[in-house]
């Protein structure tokens, strides 16, 4: 039996793609990748892709045989191996977001943040490495901090660095905690409850490891600013 699809949905079998999500919210639509295999993921990338050819379109949490298979199939995708991200097409952005980072160790979701950031229709400048272990790193970076419109703070271990930051800037400033760290850290609950319970005003956090989720956050505001 044929089951017709509402407008704005297109059904590929193993999944209801939402086409029409940039209409409603000014937002691609993005394919999370875990659990998927690479030929579901190339298949949706191309659906959507077709669908809005004058944006981009972002796929997140790949695996190392999905950006193979993304490489093959999809020639013009931009692959990063350690966001694990595949991004089709370009998108016109305006207003900058910081992506600043404690440690390289937090790399994978800094570069998943800052991808998505750009898809999303904002510019990201990433800043690595200035965790407060040697805060003069972060201090001579505070100039091109305070310039950006959304900061984003990302950092494992005990998760110092939003609440240094937001008493540095007056940006909207989201915490992304992550799950790198020694021994008892809970696999990032630790700097979660740091995020969330910080003493500095203005401080929002996402979930552990969110790059994806920060950066869609941080990319609207920064829109909105810049508009």
């Amino acid at each position: 039996m044929t089951v017709s699809q509402p407008d704005g949905v297109t059904d590929l079998g193993f999944a209801r793609l939402d086409t029409a999500r940039a209409a409603r919210t000014g937002d691609p639509e993005v394919v999370f990748g875990q659990g998927k295999t690479p030929g579901q993921i190339v298949a949706a990338l191309r659906a959507l892709h077709e669908a809005h050819p004058d944006r981009a379109i972002l796929a997140t949490r790949l695996s190392e045989e999905a950006l193979a298979e993304c490489a093959e199939h999809l020639p013009d995708a931009v692959l990063d191996p350690v966001g694990r991200t595949a991004v089709l097409g370009r998108t016109e952005t305006r207003g900058r977001v910081a992506v600043v980072a404690a440690g390289t160790s937090d790399l994978p979701v800094v570069r998943e943040c800052a991808t998505t950031i750009g898809v999303f229709g904002a510019e990201p400048d990433e800043i690595v490495d200035v965790g407060v272990a040697g805060i003069h790193r972060l201090l001579a970076q505070r100039e091109r901090i305070g310039e950006a419109d959304v900061v984003v703070a990302v950092a494992g271990m005990e998760a110092a660095l939003p609440s240094v930051l937001a008493g540095l800037v007056g940006a909207p400033l989201i915490a992304v905690p992550t799950s790198v760290g020694y021994g008892w850290n809970l696999e990032g609950v630790t700097a979660w409850l740091a995020t969330v319970n910080s003493c500095a005003p203005g401080v929002v956090s996402v979930n552990v490891d969110n790059g994806f989720g920060a950066g869609v956050a941080a990319a609207r505001i920064a829109r909105r600013t810049a508009r």
